[in-house]
C-alpha cells in the first residue's frame, strides 16, 4: 500500500496562494428611509460599477436615480478612481439610490479625510432619518382615526 505525500513544489504553492495580497478596499454602509447600502470602494482592478452584482446603469434606469447615486464621486473627481461594488437592499429605488449616495460618501472619507469638508458642505454626509410611522391600534393608519358617529 502506497501512501501519497506532498511534495515542496505542492507545499510551496499552497503558502503562496495563502500570502497572495487582499484587494484593497473601504466599505462603508448608508441609510435612507427603509433601505441600506453596504458600499465597496476598490482602489485595485477593473474600475467598474456594480450594484446588487448587476451594472451601475441596468440597475438605476433612469438617468435622475443614476447622477444621485454617483454625485458623491463625481463632486470629488474620483468617477474613474474606484471599482465599486454595493449591496443594497429595502425601500424604493429613490431611497436606495440616496443611501448609495451616503455610503459612496462615507467611504470617500475613509479613503481621504479631506473629503470629509467638501462633502459636508454639500449635505452628502447627513443621514436622512425619516421613515413612515408605524400604524397603532385602533387609528385607520398611523394618526387617521375612523370617522367619528355621534349615534
Amino acid at each position: 500500500m502506497k501512501v501519497k505525500t506532498k511534495t515542496k513544489k505542492e507545499k510551496t504553492e499552497k503558502k503562496t496562494a495563502a500570502k497572495e495580497k487582499p484587494v484593497k478596499y473601504f466599505e462603508a454602509v448608508g441609510r435612507r428611509k427603509t433601505a441600506i447600502a453596504r458600499v465597496r470602494l476598490l482602489t485595485e482592478g477593473e474600475k467598474t460599477f456594480f450594484v446588487n452584482n448587476k451594472n451601475f446603469e441596468n440597475y438605476f434606469s433612469t438617468p435622475e436615480l443614476q447622477s444621485m447615486a454617483k454625485s458623491a464621486l463625481e463632486k470629488m473627481n474620483c468617477l474613474d478612481k474606484f471599482g465599486i461594488s454595493a449591496k443594497v437592499k429595502g425601500g424604493g429605488l429613490y431611497g436606495q439610490a440616496q443611501a448609495l449616495r451616503l455610503g459612496i460618501s462615507r467611504a470617500l472619507i475613509m479613503f481621504n479625510p479631506d473629503f470629509g469638508k467638501r462633502l459636508k458642505r454639500l449635505s452628502y454626509l447627513t443621514r436622512d432619518p425619516r421613515m413612515k410611522e408605524r400604524k397603532k391600534f385602533g387609528l385607520k393608519r398611523a394618526r387617521k382615526a375612523p370617522q367619528w358617529q355621534k349615534r
